[in-house]
C-alpha cells in the first residue's frame, strides 16, 4: 500500500479525544449541513489543513469560512444550524 505525501500532518486528534484524518473531510460537491462545516472548521483549528485550503477546496469565500469559524468559536456546532440562526444572530 502506498501513501500519498502530504505537507500536513495525516491525522489529528480533536479536544473531544476523536481522530480526524483527511478522509473524514467532506467531498467537495457535497451539500452542507452543520456538521460537515464543523468538521471543515475542526480540521483548520487543529491543522490538518490550511485555511487557505479549506476555501480553495469547498469554494468559499474568506467571509463565509470566517463567519463558520465565528459561530463554532462564539456558540458550538448547534451555532452553524441554520434553524439556530435566528436564536445566535446578534442585533
Amino acid at each position: 500500500m502506498f501513501l500519498k505525501k502530504t505537507p500536513g500532518p495525516r491525522t489529528v486528534i480533536l479536544s473531544d479525544g476523536t481522530i480526524l484524518t483527511l478522509a473524514d473531510l467532506p467531498d467537495p460537491a457535497t451539500r452542507w449541513v452543520a456538521s460537515r462545516k464543523a468538521v471543515v472548521v475542526d480540521a483548520v483549528n487543529h491543522g490538518l489543513i490550511t485555511r487557505n485550503d479549506a476555501i480553495l477546496r469547498y469554494g468559499l469565500t474568506e467571509e463565509e469560512f470566517d463567519a463558520w469559524a465565528s459561530a463554532v468559536r462564539k456558540h458550538g456546532r448547534n451555532g452553524l444550524k441554520i434553524t439556530q440562526l435566528q436564536k445566535f444572530r446578534q442585533f
